[in-house]
């Protein structure tokens, strides 16, 4: 396993055609199960670390985002990962940061990344920091997969929304969706999940709740009604607990019922300093 921090090495391996997992490091079982999911197609596998700085904001956890490379590696070897791509700010962005920024703010977004109530209402400009970074990784990596969680499902709609509109530049790229994994407990895994003390570890399992809530109701409106009851009552400060359109995003009728067509419930909410997302499909199983 090759650990690489100039784009020009990576080049020069000929790996281009590979599948690729973009992550942020302090991974996971979860970033396991993609690694896995990459290397069953066949292909060698390339692995991304890097803690972008134009997805967070001025008050976000950008400085103290868990940077655990060692542990990260030890976590990939055995996985058969042909090299993990370690890049700088620097490569990334070469005409500086702020340059960077605001290439970042011009970005005309897929629908699916403004739609009211939902990231971009919490976080503005966040996804316009994935946008950014998530294709400058493309171009350089030059994958024909790229393996993204449904944990972070708006995100995962963005980056195939934005695939998808210009062919002319990512080529036959496919996006390729994965299961959320979770704790034995029901948890979503996150690198975030670090931060939680043992009380609000216990606190955090409102979010898995809610949503169990939510596929058992009728209409979407009660759904909603659920998950924010649930999440209140357990602590955690609401940001969002809705229930959308799993292709659009859009807000769906709140009087319909929630099965009309296909819905996402999604969930994000702050429990002391700490962000949590969640999602499920609204869809039962038989």
């Amino acid at each position: 396993m090759r650990i690489i921090e100039d784009p020009a090495e990576l080049s020069s391996l000929s790996l281009r055609r590979c599948g690729f997992v973009p992550t942020m490091g302090a991974l996971h079982e979860g970033h396991g199960s993609l690694v896995r999911l990459a290397a069953a197609g066949g292909r060698p596998v390339v692995v991304s670390i890097f803690v972008n700085p134009t997805q967070f904001g001025p008050k976000e956890d950008y400085a103290r985002y868990p940077r655990t490379l060692d542990s990260d590696c030890a976590l990939l070897e055995p996985l058969g990962v042909a090299a993990v791509f370690v890049p700088s700010v620097e490569a990334i962005y070469p005409r500086g940061l702020e340059a960077a920024r605001v290439e970042s703010a011009a970005l005309a977004l897929p629908d699916v990344a403004t739609m009211p109530g939902l990231e971009d209402s919490c976080r503005p400009g966040h996804l316009a920091g994935v946008a950014l970074v998530v294709g400058r990784l493309f171009d350089l990596v030059g994958a024909s997969a790229a393996y993204f969680g449904e944990k972070d499902f708006q995100q995962l709609r963005l980056v195939d929304d934005m695939v998808e509109a210009d062919r002319a530049r990512f080529g036959g790229l496919k996006i390729v969706p994965c299961a959320t994994i979770r704790e034995t407990d029901g948890l979503a895994m996150s690198s975030r999940n670090r931060y939680l003390s043992a009380d609000e570890r216990i606190a955090a399992l409102a979010l898995s709740r809610a949503l169990q809530l939510a596929r058992a109701a009728e209409r979407v409106k009660d759904a909603e009604a659920a998950m924010h009851e649930v999440l209140v009552s357990c602590g955690l400060e609401t940001e969002y607990a809705v229930v959308r359109d799993a292709r659009t995003l859009m807000p769906v009728d709140e009087s319909t019922t929630a099965l009309v067509r296909p819905t996402r419930a999604l969930i994000a909410a702050r429990l002391g300093h700490t962000r949590l997302i969640d999602n499920a499909s609204m869809a039962r199983e038989h």
